[in-house]
């Protein structure tokens, strides 16, 4: 009987592609992460891997298992930079994802930090909850205007469009920067232009060699001092001490992350950091959005296994 690995606690109904197929799950009764010594250990003996973005599925990894049985890993996530595809495509492992099920829900949250970041309502609601409010004050918490302003996108992917259609809804102007003309209105050729014209910056690109600190101090020092900058990506992709000494002289408005270097634990610095909102990685955090990933990544296992190629490959 083929066995999977799985490495977290999934919502309800996101192994029953694994289940329907006969195949053995094997599981920890908690939630603990598994770390890569262990991942390392198991991997030989399980065909395949259904993992968590914050699982090292490394080359160590990858080549102990591909040694033994392992033909597949499955990562609940749309990015995969927790997986080295290079290395699973040299031992021969297949690796999949779960693209397209939670663009519009990881939108709703890039769009619910703009809102929270530039308004400020976090500090507003720790002012509140501080006993800071006495009463209305014609110039308490005053924060910015998010409708009608110009809404840059770093990266236009399937997420970044969505979150192009709620800005409609603002009456934002949005434009959009990637590393290759898309043929749509507001393609902006150079991040620098878009970074200096946008009143809010919402980061959508996976994180590479490329990407890591794509939004650094240089980047920062471009950005307009009332500018809001958003993070649902990675946290690698924005230079945190960057970000928190532009926020600390006021030489940025605010922001606010989903994601950050460290994770789970975001730095000191950061968590001092002022005008900013932060969050623990929740962008496709719902009940029907987490399913829908599991099961999609249960069922590239199960094709995999059954000699089929998943519709969600990256390496095979």
């Amino acid at each position: 009987m083929p066995r999977v690995l799985v490495t977290r606690q999934l919502t309800p109904g996101c192994l029953d592609p694994l289940v329907a197929a006969g195949i053995d799950v094997e599981q920890r009764p908690d939630d603990t992460p598994w770390s890569r010594s262990e991942l390392t250990s198991a991997a030989p003996d399980m065909d395949g891997v259904l993992c968590a973005l914050t699982d090292p599925i490394d080359r160590t990894v990858l080549e102990a298992g591909a040694a033994g049985r392992l033909r597949v890993v499955a990562n609940a996530a749309v990015g995969y930079d927790n997986v080295d595809v290079a290395a699973a495509a040299d031992v021969g492992v297949v690796v999949c994802n779960t693209p397209g099920v939670l663009d519009q829900t990881v939108a709703d949250l890039a769009f619910l930090l703009i809102l929270s970041a530039g308004r400020l309502a976090s500090e507003a609601e720790r002012d509140l909850r501080a006993g800071r409010r006495g009463g209305f004050g014609f110039a308490d918490n005053l924060a910015l205007d998010i409708h009608g302003t110009v809404l840059g996108l770093v990266g236009y992917g399937r997420i970044a469009r969505q979150v192009a259609r709620r800005a409609e809804g603002f009456a934002m102007e949005v434009l959009h920067h990637s590393r290759r003309p898309t043929g749509f209105p507001g393609y902006v050729a150079h991040l620098d232009d878009l970074l200096a014209t946008a009143d809010v910056i919402s980061v959508h690109v996976p994180l590479t060699d490329g990407t890591r600190h794509l939004i650094g101090a240089r980047e920062l020092a471009l950005m307009k001092p009332t500018a809001v900058l958003v993070n649902t990506a990675r946290g690698s992709v924005v230079d945190e001490d960057a970000l928190v000494d532009a926020l600390e002289a006021g030489r940025l408005f605010a922001a606010g992350l989903d994601v950050f270097d460290g994770e789970p634990t975001p730095s000191p610095r950061l968590l001092a950091a002022p005008r900013t909102v932060l969050l623990p990685h929740v962008g496709s955090a719902t009940v029907g959005t987490r399913t829908k990933m599991g099961r999609l990544a249960a069922q590239g296992i199960v094709d995999v296994l059954a000699g089929r190629v998943p519709p969600n490959l990256v390496v095979g």
